[in-house]
């Protein structure tokens, strides 16, 4: 509910329960894709419907980032050392977005160049498909510390994003490489409610100040985790 209030799939919600869990590893990155598929969906319909969603800010990230999320997803990477680094970055990030150092304005500021999303695009992509996330987590802070989006607008973007890069991530990992676990019925009834809870009172009710401040925790969240996990 948390992350689709803030236009986010889930991913790293979702492998850090799954880990806490003891869910087999072979089940672990399909899942956290078909999950992110499904409340990504949701929650850019409902900011798309509500008028938050900006074309220019979405489609310079996804030139590249659907191919190397693609080419990400048939590589296998050990983790570690890059969770390490990207929890570092994500709690600065956090830091930041809630107004700690200096305070970003809730205004979009600058123009992202189609250069710009072509490299952070392509970036974000390539590592989410080799660990099974969409990117959202990481390119929300990335948009709204460089003044590209406010918050809602960020949160639009980054659900279509996450959408996009997962199922390119998931179609690269191949049938072979696709498992579920017998409850996973449960998990898909689990995220499609609270997908859905999240995403009404995100694009309808929230103001961007209490967004930002949801947004910031679950960057925090996701940074302990990758730090600790």
């Amino acid at each position: 509910m948390l992350y689709s209030s803030v236009g986010h799939g889930g991913a790293s919600g979702y492998l850090a329960l799954m880990s806490l869990l003891g869910v087999s590893t072979i089940y672990m990155r399909s899942s956290a894709l078909i999950l992110n598929i499904l409340v990504s969906a949701i929650s850019f319909y409902l900011f798309y419907r509500n008028g938050f969603f900006r074309w220019r800010l979405f489609y310079p990230f996804a030139i590249a980032s659907v191919p190397m999320a693609f080419i990400g997803a048939g590589i296998t990477l050990e983790p570690v050392w890059y969770n390490r680094i990207l929890g570092l970055f994500l709690i600065f990030a956090a830091l930041r977005i809630s107004g700690i150092f200096n305070k970003y304005s809730e205004t979009p500021e600058k123009e992202l160049t189609l250069l710009s999303g072509i490299i952070t695009g392509g970036v974000l992509g390539l590592f989410s498909g080799m660990i099974g996330i969409g990117g959202g987590i990481i390119l929300s802070p990335i948009i709204l510390i460089f003044g590209w989006g406010n918050v809602k607008q960020t949160a639009a973007v980054s659900a279509l994003f996450i959408f996009v890069n997962s199922l390119s991530g998931l179609t690269g990992l191949g049938s072979g490489n696709i498992n579920f676990s017998t409850d996973f019925i449960w998990w898909i009834a689990a995220a499609f409610i609270g997908g859905v809870i999240g995403s009404v009172w995100g694009s309808s009710f929230a103001n961007n100040r209490i967004l930002k401040n949801v947004l910031a925790f679950v960057i925090l969240f996701a940074a302990v985790k990758l730090l600790i996990f």
